[in-house]
């Protein structure tokens, strides 16, 4: 395969294709090098044309409490009392520096999704 910049949907396809044949290719030979190259290529297209939104930072919180089977009352160290919780949960009032650093250390959010405008 030549290598070019990857322009449009057809050039990406096509390099995905290539990458799949080169999996398998060890490191520091022709392959793996072609590969790397491919690979690199790929992620500055996706990068650009498929860009992911952060989720909004209090579907972030419940989907963490969802998963991790936790209620308003586990949120209280990390938030303030109840009240606080609540008012975070229902957008009643924003997350404040040191709320994003307790949910980011205490619950594995990431700090860029906590720090992302309410919607």
């Amino acid at each position: 395969m030549n290598i070019k910049p990857i322009k449009n949907e057809s050039d990406y396809r096509e390099t995905l294709k290539e990458i799949d044949k080169l999996m398998m290719a060890e490191k520091d030979t022709p392959d793996g090098d072609m590969l790397d190259i491919l690979v690199t290529l790929v992620e500055a297209y996706e990068a650009q044309n498929y860009s992911l939104e952060l989720p909004d930072p209090i579907e972030a919180i419940r989907f963490e409490m969802e998963r991790q089977n936790l209620s308003v009352k586990d949120l209280v160290p990390m938030i303030g009392k109840s009240n606080r919780v609540y008012e975070i949960l229902n957008k009643k009032r924003s997350l404040t520096l040191p709320m994003i650093r307790n949910l980011h250390n205490s619950l594995g959010i990431p700090a860029e999704s906590l720090i992302s405008a309410t919607k």
